[in-house]
C-alpha cells in the first residue's frame, strides 16, 4: 500500500481514495517530487514559515499569562475556560503535527536517494529535518505529554491504530535528533541568516526543551556549548533591539524575518496608543509593571528609591523600554492617562489636543492606565503594519537557561551570578546608571531573582506562559485577579483628589516573585478588570483535540477534559 503524508489535524488523518491525486508537487510530499537539491530546500523551506511557530508570534502565548492585560477580558487558558474544542490547541496540534509530517518524509526520501544530491547536501538536511522534528515534538511533550509517535511515513491502517508513546520514548529519539544536527549543521553560513537552523540553534533548543521537561543536567549542559561556540553575544541596546529596522544581530539565534515585501506583516492598530489613532485594545498588566526591580537591585516593596506615585522612576531601564513612561513623548503626543489631563500635547504640530488616551475623554482608553512601547516603531502609526522580525530563540534567554539549570541543581557558582548579571548589564545600557550587581545567595533566593530576571527580560515574548508551567506557578499566578484603575469619576476623587496617583501604596513581591496588590485593595484605589482561574488538576497540560479522540479510539484524552 502506498505510504502517505499524514497531518494529525482535526479528523488526524488525510484520507485515501484510488482517484485521489497522491503526488500534488505544491505539498512536497511524494515521489516524484524529490528529485533534486532545490525541491528539497524547498520543501525544508516550510519549516521556517510562521504557521509552524504560532505560539511564537503575535503575542498568542503571551495572552494566556499575567502579563497580559485586555481591557476586562481574560484569555480562556488564564479564566480556565478551555476544553478539547479549544482552538489553540487544535491549531498548534494540527500544525507541529504537519511539521513532523514533513521532517519524517523529507527522511524517508534522503534515505531512498537515487544519488542526486551530494553527501554533504544530504546531511544538511538530514540534519535540518531531525532538528525540527526534535523541536516539534519536545513542544508536544511539554504540552500534552505522552504523544502520537512516529518517525516514518504511515499507511492509514496504522494512523488509525496509533496510540500515545511514553513521553521518554519519544524523549530518547529528540535528543538523538538534536545530537546528529549539531554534528552535521554549521556554526555559521556563508551570508547572514536568522531564519536557518545552525548548530548553536540546535544547542539553544535542545536547552529550551531539556529545561522545560526538568532535565536540568541536559540544560546545562546545551546551553554551555551554544555559548562557548563564542558566535552570540548580547545586542548593545535593549530598546532597540526590537525594533524592525534592527536586523541579524548576533544575539538573534533564530528568527523569523517579517516583511512587506515577503506579504509578512502583522497589523498592530490594537497595541498602539489611541492619541496616535490606535486602539489600545490590550496592554501590559500591572503584575508585569509591579516585577522591574529598583536600580539598587530590590523589588519595590524593600527599595528605598521606590515611589509609588512616580512608578517610573528609578527602575530597571528596561521598564521604560517596555512600557510607555507617563508624560512623555510617545508616537507623536505625550503620554498621559490620568483622568484630569484631558488634553495632552501634540509634539508634531506643538498644538494641545483632546487627550483619546485618558478613559475620563475616550472610554476605550487603557483600563490600567499603560501601553506597550517594546517593538514599537515610530512608523507604526503610518499603516499600522509590523515588520519587526519574529525572535524565536536569543542569546540572552541561553543565558538565562544555563543560570535557572545550575540554581536547580544546586550548582550556585559565579558563572550562575555572571549570567544573570550579563542579560541584567545588557538592560542598563545608555541609561547612565550602572547595573545593581548580582550577589550569590540561597537556592531559593537564587531561584525567586531568577524567576524576576526572565519576566523582565522576556515580557512580551511568548515566554511566560512556559516558564509558569514549567515552574508550577501558574496555579498561583493565574488564580489571582486582574487589576485596573477605577472608572474615571472615583479614580479622580479617590485618587487623583487625595494626591494618591499612580498607585495609593506599593504592592508586595511574594517569595515567589509574584506581585501582591492586597493593600492597594484594602485602600479602596484599584479595581479587578477580570478573574483569573486556573485548574491544576488539568490544565498544566492541554486538552487534545476532541476529533482526534473521536476518531481513534487508542488516543486517551488527558485528564480533566
Amino acid at each position: 500500500m502506498k505510504k502517505i503524508y499524514v497531518l494529525f489535524v482535526l479528523l488526524g488523518l488525510t484520507t485515501s481514495c484510488a482517484d485521489l491525486d497522491l503526488n500534488p508537487p505544491a505539498n512536497a510530499s511524494t515521489e516524484n517530487w524529490y528529485a533534486d537539491k532545490k525541491e528539497y530546500e524547498i520543501s525544508i523551506a516550510d519549516f521556517y514559515r510562521e504557521y509552524l511557530w504560532d505560539l511564537d508570534i503575535n503575542w498568542n502565548s503571551e495572552r494566556m499569562s499575567d502579563n497580559w492585560s485586555q481591557r476586562q477580558v481574560m484569555n480562556s487558558y488564564a479564566s480556565a475556560g478551555i476544553n478539547s474544542e479549544w482552538g489553540v490547541s487544535t491549531n498548534f496540534w494540527h500544525n507541529t503535527y504537519k511539521g513532523i509530517s514533513r521532517a519524517n518524509t523529507i527522511l524517508v526520501n534522503l534515505k531512498n536517494n537515487k544519488g542526486n544530491l551530494s553527501e554533504t547536501d544530504k546531511k544538511q538536511f538530514e540534519a535540518e529535518a531531525r532538528a525540527f522534528r526534535a523541536i516539534f515534538y519536545g513542544r508536544l511533550v511539554f504540552y500534552y505529554g505522552d504523544v502520537p509517535f512516529y518517525t516514518d511515513q504511515l499507511t492509514i491502517e496504522e494512523a488509525f491504530s496509533m496510540g500515545r508513546t511514553d513521553k521518554k520514548v519519544v524523549l530518547d529519539q529528540v535528543y538523538r535528533d538534536f545530537d546528529f544536527a549539531v554534528e552535521h549543521l554549521p556554526e555559521v553560513y556563508k551570508g547572514t541568516s536568522t531564519a536557518r537552523l545552525t548548530k548553536g540553534a540546535v544547542y539553544a533548543f535542545k536547552a529550551r526543551t531539556a529545561l522545560n521537561i526538568l532535565d536540568f543536567k541536559t540544560a546545562k549542559e546545551a546551553s554551555e556549548a551554544c555559548i562557548k561556540l563564542g558566535v552570540y553575544e548580547l545586542h548593545e541596546d535593549y530598546a532597540t533591539y526590537f525594533l524592525s529596522k534592527t536586523k541579524n544581530t548576533k544575539e538573534t539565534i533564530f528568527g523569523i524575518p517579517r516583511l512587506a515585501t515577503l506579504n509578512s506583516t502583522l497589523n498592530v492598530k490594537n497595541f498602539v496608543t489611541r492619541n496616535a489613532g490606535g486602539a489600545n485594545v490590550a496592554q501590559p498588566s500591572w503584575d508585569l509593571f509591579a516585577s522591574y526591580l529598583c536600580i539598587d537591585g530590590k523589588t519595590i516593596d524593600e527599595s528605598p528609591l521606590f515611589n509609588s506615585k512616580e512608578p517610573f522612576k528609578n527602575r530597571d531601564p528596561r521598564l521604560v523600554a517596555t512600557i510607555v513612561e507617563f508624560d512623555q513623548h510617545f508616537l507623536g503626543y505625550v503620554y498621559n492617562p490620568r483622568p484630569d489631563a484631558t488634553k495632552v500635547l501634540n509634539t508634531t504640530t506643538g498644538q494641545q489636543v483632546k487627550n483619546k488616551d485618558t478613559r475620563s475623554v475616550d472610554t476605550y482608553a487603557s483600563y490600567n492606565g499603560l501601553s506597550l512601547k517594546k517593538g514599537v516603531d515610530e512608523d507604526w502609526n503610518d499603516d499600522y503594519l509590523m515588520e519587526n522580525d519574529i525572535i524565536i530563540m536569543r542569546y540572552a534567554d541561553v543565558l538565562l537557561m544555563l543560570a535557572e539549570a545550575k540554581i536547580e541543581l544546586g550548582e550556585l557558582d559565579q558563572q550562575v551570578a555572571e549570567s544573570i548579571y550579563k542579560v541584567r548589564a545588557r538592560g542598563y545600557h545608555n541609561s547612565g546608571i550602572k547595573a545593581p550587581a548580582v550577589a550569590l545567595a540561597s537556592q531559593g533566593e537564587m531561584r525567586r531573582l531568577l524567576r524576576l530576571e526572565r519576566r523582565v527580560e522576556f515580557a512580551w515574548e511568548n515566554k511566560r506562559i512556559e516558564d509558569l508551567v514549567r515552574w508550577r506557578l501558574a496555579e498561583k499566578a493565574l488564580n489571582r485577579p486582574n487589576y485596573g484603575l477605577l472608572d474615571p469619576k472615583p479614580l479622580q476623587s479617590e485618587v487623583v483628589d487625595k494626591n494618591l496617583w499612580f498607585w495609593s501604596d506599593s504592592p508586595t513581591i511574594d517569595q515567589d516573585g509574584l506581585p501582591v496588590f492586597d493593600r492597594l485593595v484594602a485602600r479602596g484605589t484599584i479595581k479587578v478588570l477580570a478573574n483569573r482561574a486556573f485548574d491544576s488538576q488539568k490544565q498544566y497540560l492541554w486538552p487534545i483535540p476532541s476529533k482526534e479522540v473521536i476518531v481513534n479510539a487508542n488516543i486517551i484524552q488527558n485528564p480533566g477534559y
